[in-house]
């Protein structure tokens, strides 16, 4: 990987996904880590699922989300720090009625990027869990949508 600076509007290569209604953009891809910044709707979320072979971490810029590891729910706001360990279920949620953006990582980067790819404009959650499965990204059953 070459240093340098990626600008605060672009992403690696100028990319920019639309998975589910969140937008996602590259910043950091090695062998070791994978990072990106979301931004994340008022009332969207990412539903409960594991990565059996990663860390992941969120840096909360501004809004709030609740991270829900079965069944704790977890409040973060701007400036928290989110560690969700390889292994253990978590799903994010933006309760807050406003418009989230985080900084987004897991450690080794595996077959994540590759997922984002594929996922971009994807719209349905049947799908979404389909090709995740194939990217060692494993869903667990939808939440009640009235949480």
């Amino acid at each position: 990987m070459e240093k340098g600076v990626i600008s605060a509007s672009s992403g690696l290569n100028d990319q920019s996904w639309n998975v589910v209604g969140q937008t996602y953009v590259p910043k950091l891809l090695t062998d070791d880590t994978f990072v990106w910044h979301a931004t994340i709707p008022a009332d969207s979320f990412v539903p409960p699922h594991i990565h059996p072979h990663q860390d992941e971490w969120i840096y909360v810029i501004d809004g709030a989300l609740e991270i829900e590891f079965m069944a704790d729910v977890h409040k973060a706001a701007a400036g928290a720090t989110v560690r969700m360990p390889r292994g253990e279920a978590h799903g994010i949620f933006n309760r807050s009625g406003k418009q989230a953006t985080c900084i987004f990582g897991v450690a080794p980067s595996r077959k994540l990027y590759d997922l984002f790819i594929q996922l971009d404009g994807v719209t349905d959650p049947a799908e979404l869990v389909r090709i995740s499965a194939l990217h060692e990204v494993d869903f667990l059953p939808p939440p009640d949508a009235a949480q």
